[in-house]
């Protein structure tokens, strides 16, 4: 986390390359994560359906309780990662106040909304999983919004 002590991101050339690294392996991060997801829990009301209650008729079980309490550790435990250390690079390289509390409150409530919705739909009522759902996709629109940016301002704006 070096680069929350340099004063110009754009200018320091030991950092500029790692940070590049990072903001790229970040959107393969959040590709393959949705690849994933697609693949082992679903992204659709009847996928997630599924994976959390199972389908009598097709014969398929639900998530057991300890696959899913490791599911959502998991998550927590990634994206906790991810939008910390996107936060403070996003803060450095964003000029705009507006867009920074915009994008920084979008993809941290989202995220949150996310974490929370999903087990009161496995515990709770089904209905949960619609919101799951939407805020899903939409922490990961933000999240893969602030990565281009920061990528497009690290390399491409001008110094502040």
């Amino acid at each position: 986390m070096r680069f929350t002590l340099i004063k110009d991101l754009k200018k320091d050339k030991s950092i500029k390359p790692m940070l590049n690294g990072l903001l790229l392996f970040m959107l393969i991060y959040f590709i393959a994560e949705i690849f994933v997801d697609y693949n082992s829990f679903g992204l659709s009301f009847e996928q997630v359906k599924i994976t959390l209650f199972g389908d009598e008729e097709n014969f398929l079980e639900p998530i057991s309780q300890a696959s899913f309490l490791e599911y959502i550790h998991t998550k927590i435990f990634f994206m906790m990662m991810i939008l910390l250390t996107l936060s403070a690079v996003f803060i450095r390289l964003s000029a705009s106040n507006s867009l920074k509390l915009f994008c920084l409150n979008s993809v941290m409530l989202s995220a949150l909304t996310m974490l929370i919705t999903l087990p009161l739909a496995y515990y709770a009522n089904p209905f949960f999983t619609y919101i799951y759902l939407l805020t899903y996709y939409l922490w990961h629109l933000c999240a893969f919004y602030m990565v281009l940016y920061s990528l497009w301002s690290l390399n491409f704006a001008k110094s502040l």
